[in-house]
């Protein structure tokens, strides 16, 4: 496998990311945090990517910050994007998590910036620095209550205990659980049908669901038709009610 710190191969409009410090515990240090950043320019960038899928090699996705690369001197951060290149700001299109072994500390806050989570069921997730008189200050402490219940969310962060993937399933936080080792398959199946589907109309589904918070009822309606009109009224619209007449797979252009 490359030495590079972070690997990248397309698969039928999935670009799959792969965390490459295993000896490390694919902890983040600065080459790190700028190859993911670099990755995730590239997948919102080439039109033939719709679908990202983010994972760690080894045994398991990412303990977090690279302590001895920051005591020697290095961010872990990335201009505009934040810790690991993702927390303060992801990818615009659609980003799958996929871990195995574990997801801890920032490992778990650059989980969270994706948008959806496949965890193997031996696999956990936590955030364990408060044990270390630290804070949880790469987004976990916002997102965490986004996507599980305020008082889970709060014991995962006052006591620093992990829950395992089945829990954090049941509670919403995971998508799908797997058999160890079948995590990236099965986030490479989810992401395959989500591929499948028209780009415009996957792009404003999401910057809808993620903007939406902070409008009311009545501005939710006009600002909904700025994203999604332009949709409704693109060739791909066109193409999906064609397709579907004729029973036959739609061919996106993305306009």
């Amino acid at each position: 496998m490359s030495d590079e710190p972070v690997l990248t191969e397309r698969r039928d409009g999935v670009l799959l990311i792969t965390l490459n410090r295993p000896d490390a515990r694919n902890a983040v240090n600065a080459a790190l945090a700028h190859g993911l950043g670099a990755a995730l320019d590239a997948l919102d960038a080439e039109a033939d990517l719709t679908v990202g899928v983010l994972t760690g090699a080894g045994k398991g996705f990412s303990a977090g910050m690279d302590l001895k690369a920051f005591v020697a001197g290095e961010s872990p951060r990335v201009e505009g994007r934040g810790f690991a290149g993702i927390v303060e700001r992801s990818a615009r299109k659609p980003l799958i998590a996929a871990i195995e072994g574990f997801a801890v500390a920032g490992g778990l806050e650059i989980a969270l910036a994706c948008d959806l989570v496949v965890a193997s069921r031996e696999a956990r997730l936590g955030i364990p620095e408060a044990k270390r008189s630290l804070v949880a200050a790469g987004g976990a402490l916002r997102r965490l209550p986004q996507r599980i219940p305020l008082g889970v969310a709060l014991e995962m962060a006052l006591t620093g205990d992990p829950i395992t993937a089945e829990r954090g399933y049941e509670l919403g936080l995971v998508n799908r659980v797997t058999e160890p080792g079948g995590a990236v398959g099965a986030a490479l199946e989810l992401a395959a049908a989500i591929a499948a589907n028209g780009p415009l109309a996957l792009d404003a589904t999401k910057e809808i669901v993620y903007r939406q918070g902070d409008w009311s009822d009545e501005e939710f309606w006009a600002e909904q038709a700025k994203l999604s009109d332009p949709v409704f009224s693109s060739e791909d619209a066109r193409e999906g009610a064609v397709a579907f007449s004729e029973k036959r797979d739609p061919v996106w252009k993305g306009r």
